[in-house]
Parts: structure tokens; C-alpha cells; sequence
């Protein structure tokens, strides 16, 4: 047997990656994905832009889904599920469910990148009225409009005169039980701000927040831009509750650098929702025997020196499955997983011809 066959599951951007990088290496790989299309959540939920270099989503993801489509080394999978495994790398045997029925394989190597789902604001709390009003949308409504082109208030139909986000809905909530920054939610919120800011230039934009963490390049990229540049308006306060009066969203709060109560109409208020681990990454480590880690994402060994070795032998993981990532971390691991996985194959072909 060819102990070589790596399985990649997810065709987001860490799983491409990671399929590109182990075809490049020339391991035959397998990539899968449930949905019907490559690309991952900046497919799926309409990204219109990625943070922070603005460029087209669907650009970047169609350069990504080019490098594997025609390699090879890589055997595309779309509308596949992994349902069962069992034995133990590098013999693994997997079963694939996909449109052409069930079909076992036999693997030496598995790289879970399955991402993530962004919180759903009105499965725990009710205080920002997401299922009730329909001028309270998230991140991911308003970046299909940013995509269209045509920022809108939903109700109405017309462009907007006042906006604004507020952050942490879902992250950094011990009450609802997630105790995590999901890491990207600040320079999302400043990205789309800059776009409306752009598409509504008469719109005055506001961000409320707990405090803004725009790591690295981004405080200059986004934030600094969005603020002299574009004139959006932050404000650290918090928000207590999203209400209606006659056809205007209020918010209501307190501004915590003044220590005064505040109560503003909005025309829209888009809610930076977080991370959470998907389905697919809860279903994967069941599936692969793999614990996950204390806010229920896949967990590694190594802690900050090693981010993509799980505690299975020959099973690595990458991206948001391992817990909040953006882009960027979300491509080093997918490239870190590849090297990984491909040093275990070659490592245990060397032990099987050294015993043979």
C-alpha cells in the first residue's frame, strides 16, 4: 500500500490551502466539501469584501479554487460528507457519502478544516430584537448588500440616514456561555463601515463598543481610515436594549467614556455577530476521536509553537475549526497543515520500508 493519501475536509480558505499545499508537495489529496461549491463561508454567506485589503471575496476565493482545480494531485469532491471513520492513521478508513452514493477510502493523513457559523442573535438573547424587527440585520445581511451595491434599510427599501453596529454580540458573553473574542468582528464592523460610508456618503455610521481590538496592520488600515478618512463615529458604551418607537429602531444604552445613558434612533443597526465552532467541526472530532478544547473547538497540542497538531496521530487541523481565525491565520495553518501532514506521510512510508 502507497501510505501517501492525504483527506482534506472543507474547501474553505484554509482548506485550500491546504489541499494546494500537499498537491504542491506530491501527496495525492483528496478535497471535500459538504456544499456544492468550493469557497467556504466567503462563498456561503456573500462575502462582499475581505478584511482588511477590501479585495473582491469572490476574487480572491475564485484565484484559490483555480490553484486546485486542474492539479493533479487533487480529486475534488463537492457535496460530499464524511459519515464514518475507523482505524488509525496512516490506515484509516474513511466513508464518503457524496452524489454518486457511499464509497470507502483508505487514508494516511486528514486535514479538518471545517471553519466555523457565526452566532445566531436571537437563539440566546432577545435584547437587540433580531427576529422582530426588520431594520436589526448582522454582519452577514449587510455584506450581501454591500455586495449588491445597494445598502439599504430593509423596512423601507431607501438609503439609510443613520447606522450603526454594535460589537460583541455573542463573543466575550459569559452569560450566554461564550467566554471568546471571535477576533475579526472589530475590523469587519470598520471594513463595512468604510463600504457604506462609501455607497451612502450623506449616512452617518456609528460603532458601538466594549473596546476595539484592531490588531497588527489593521488599527492603521481600517481603523484610523474609517475614523479621519470616513468619518464614522465610535463610541464605547453598551447597549441594553434595541426597541422601536413607531418605525424607528432606538438604541438604548450608556456611553461609558462620558458615564451618561444614551438613547439613539437608528435607521439600521447591524449586529457584529462572532464565532462559533460549526457543526461539521463538532461532527469531525466525534467521528475522529478528537477532544475539542474549552470553548468547544478542535484542540491542539501544542499550544502557541504548534497550531494545527491534534492529539490523533496523523489528523491536523486548520483555520476557524481550531477556533477564532481570520484570513490570514486562516492560510498560514491551512499551508502549516499541509507541511505537517505530508511530514507524516513520509515519516511512516520510511518506517514501513525500514521494517520491510
Amino acid at each position: 500500500m502507497d501510505h501517501n493519501l492525504i483527506l482534506v475536509i472543507g474547501g474553505g480558505p484554509a482548506g485550500l490551502e491546504a489541499a494546494r499545499g500537499t498537491g504542491d508537495l506530491g501527496y495525492p489529496t483528496i478535497l471535500v466539501d459538504k456544499r456544492d461549491v468550493f469557497g467556504g463561508t466567503p462563498i456561503s454567506a456573500g462575502y462582499a469584501a475581505l478584511t482588511p485589503d477590501m479585495r473582491s471575496a469572490d476574487e480572491a476565493m475564485a484565484e484559490m479554487i483555480e490553484a486546485v482545480l486542474n492539479h493533479d494531485e487533487i480529486d475534488l469532491r463537492t457535496g460530499t460528507e464524511i459519515i464514518a471513520v475507523s482505524g488509525s492513521a496512516p490506515e484509516l478508513s474513511v466513508t464518503l457519502r457524496g452524489p454518486k452514493g457511499e464509497e470507502q477510502i483508505t487514508i494516511s493523513s486528514a486535514i479538518i478544516a471545517t471553519g466555523f457559523q457565526h452566532f445566531d442573535p436571537g437563539r440566546e438573547t432577545q435584547i437587540y430584537g433580531y427576529y422582530e424587527f426588520d431594520d436589526v440585520i448582522t454582519l452577514v445581511d449587510a455584506e450581501k448588500m454591500l455586495k449588491a451595491g445597494n445598502f439599504v434599510r430593509p423596512s423601507t427599501g431607501e438609503p439609510p440616514k443613520q447606522v450603526c453596529f454594535i460589537q460583541c454580540v455573542g463573543s466575550r458573553d459569559r452569560q450566554i456561555g461564550n467566554f471568546w473574542c471571535s477576533k475579526v468582528c472589530c475590523g469587519v464592523a470598520t471594513k463595512e463601515a468604510i463600504e457604506i460610508r462609501d455607497l451612502v456618503p450623506d449616512c452617518r455610521v456609528f460603532v458601538f463598543y466594549i473596546d476595539m481590538r484592531m490588531y497588527g496592520f489593521w488599527e492603521d488600515e481600517l481603523y484610523w481610515k474609517a475614523q479621519e478618512e470616513k468619518k464614522v463615529n465610535f463610541i464605547r458604551g453598551i447597549v441594553t436594549e434595541v426597541t422601536m418607537r413607531g418605525d424607528t429602531v432606538v438604541v438604548k444604552g450608556e456611553d461609558t467614556t462620558m458615564g451618561r445613558p444614551m438613547e439613539i434612533a437608528m435607521d439600521v443597526v447591524i449586529l457584529s455577530v462572532g464565532m462559533e465552532p460549526s457543526e461539521g467541526t463538532i461532527e469531525m472530532s466525534k467521528l475522529f476521536n478528537i477532544p475539542l478544547e474549552s470553548h468547544g473547538f478542535i484542540a491542539t497540542i501544542g499550544g502557541a509553537l504548534n497550531t494545527v497538531t491534534t492529539s490523533v496521530p496523523g489528523i491536523f487541523v486548520a483555520g476557524a475549526a481550531a477556533g477564532p481565525a481570520d484570513l490570514e491565520d486562516s492560510i498560514s495553518m491551512g499551508g502549516a497543515s499541509a507541511m505537517k501532514a505530508a511530514a507524516f506521510c513520509r515519516n511512516k512510508s520510511k518506517e514501513l520500508a525500514a521494517a520491510g
